[in-house]
C-alpha cells in the first residue's frame, strides 16, 4: 500500500509462512534422488568395469604387438628377468639388434593399478603370455588376455 508517496509496511504475517519448502517436500524430493540414483548407479559401475576390462585387452594386444616387433630386431622373446622392462630399456651391447625403445611411454600399469604379467614362451612354436590379474590382482579366473584368449 502507499499512503502519500509512502509506503506501509505490514507485518509479516501468511506470506512469510510461505516462502521456501517444509521439511516433508524435501524429505520427498531427497527420496526421489535416492532412488534414482538406486536404479542408476549399478548400471554406470557396470561400464566403467566393462570399460577397464577393454582397456586392459587393448594394452594386452599392444604389448603383445611390442613384443613380436621386438622378436624381428633381436631374433628372441624376453626371458622371464627380463620381462616386459627390455621393451622400453635395452642395452645395444648386451641385446645384439634391439632397436627399442618398443613402447613410447613405457610399460603400463593395468587399469586397477596392477602390472601385466609376462610368461616367457615355453618353446618356439607358442609365443609370450601377456595378461592382467584383473581387479583382484591376484590370479584366477578374472585374468584378462586379449580377445583371443592367447
Amino acid at each position: 500500500m502507499k499512503l502519500a508517496g509512502r509506503h506501509i509496511l505490514k507485518p509479516r504475517g501468511d506470506a512469510a509462512l510461505e516462502a521456501g519448502y517444509s521439511l516433508l517436500e524435501i524429505l520427498i524430493v531427497l527420496a526421489i534422488i535416492a532412488l534414482i540414483a538406486a536404479l542408476v548407479g549399478p548400471r554406470l559401475f557396470a561400464q566403467l568395469d566393462h570399460a577397464k576390462v577393454t582397456t586392459a585387452r587393448v594394452q594386452v594386444r599392444s604389448l603383445e604387438t611390442a613384443l613380436q616387433t621386438m622378436e624381428l630386431d633381436i631374433g628372441r622373446y624376453p626371458t622371464e628377468s627380463e620381462g616386459l622392462t627390455l621393451l622400453v630399456q635395452g642395452d645395444r651391447k648386451q641385446v645384439a639388434g634391439w632397436n627399442g625403445p618398443y613402447l613410447a611411454s613405457g610399460v603400463p600399469l593395468d587399469p586397477w593399478g596392477h602390472g601385466y604379467v609376462y610368461e616367457p614362451p615355453v618353446d618356439t612354436a607358442h609365443p609370450p603370455r601377456v595378461h592382467s590379474l584383473g581387479p583382484e590382482g591376484k590370479p584366477g579366473p578374472d585374468d584378462i588376455y586379449n580377445n583371443s584368449g592367447t
